[in-house]
């Protein structure tokens, strides 16, 4: 129910991003860079549920982060960008959630100063456009802060292009290939 699309760069960078057949939506996008010794870093997560550490591993049974912590993620939408923050108990008038146009970041806050998060959106980044108050909003149900900042019209106008392209591309392995091994 996937697709999955890998992109290397000649900076040496590499995307992967996983697609829902059915809708088209982005589920998850990674980047990745080398090291300072030439071999593949660690995937950095922008869009998608993090990933838990394996089950089994060393550092696991030692030390655990607590399930109670605030998780952060992105989840996006055709129209917006959303971010998500579980287990944040206080009610929406605790929260607040701001612009800081200089330093081309989004900050939570809250009035009780239990959190505060600053987070950058990568896609305006990545185009070089500004960031709008306007577009911002946030709600909160189910001990979830739910963060959206509406899509400008140049991201959504690229979005349609690249789903047009990706839609062109054939997948590598799709079975219609008539490929014998020996």
């Amino acid at each position: 129910g996937k697709r999955k699309i890998h992109y290397l760069f000649e900076d040496g960078k590499e995307m992967a991003e996983e697609y829902d057949v059915k809708t088209g939506q982005l589920v998850s996008r990674r980047w990745r860079e080398k090291n300072t010794l030439g071999g593949s870093g660690k995937w950095q997560i922008e869009v998608g549920e993090p990933t838990s550490p394996l089950l089994g591993a060393l550092e696991s049974e030692l030390i655990k982060e607590s399930s109670s912590n605030p998780v952060f993620m992105r989840k996006d939408t055709p129209s917006s960008f959303q971010w998500r923050i579980r287990n944040l108990p206080y009610p929406k008038e605790v929260y607040s959630v701001s612009v800081e146009k200089d330093q081309r970041c989004c900050v939570i806050r809250t009035t009780n100063k239990k959190y505060y998060k600053k987070f950058s959106i990568p896609d305006l980044d990545r185009y070089q456009l500004p960031l709008d108050a306007a577009a911002l909003s946030f709600t909160h149900a189910n001990n979830t802060l739910i963060i959206t900042y509406q899509k400008p019209k140049e991201i959504l106008a690229a979005e349609e292009q690249l789903q047009k392209e990706l839609k062109k591309i054939k997948a590598a392995n799709s079975g219609d290939d008539d490929c014998k091994t020996q």
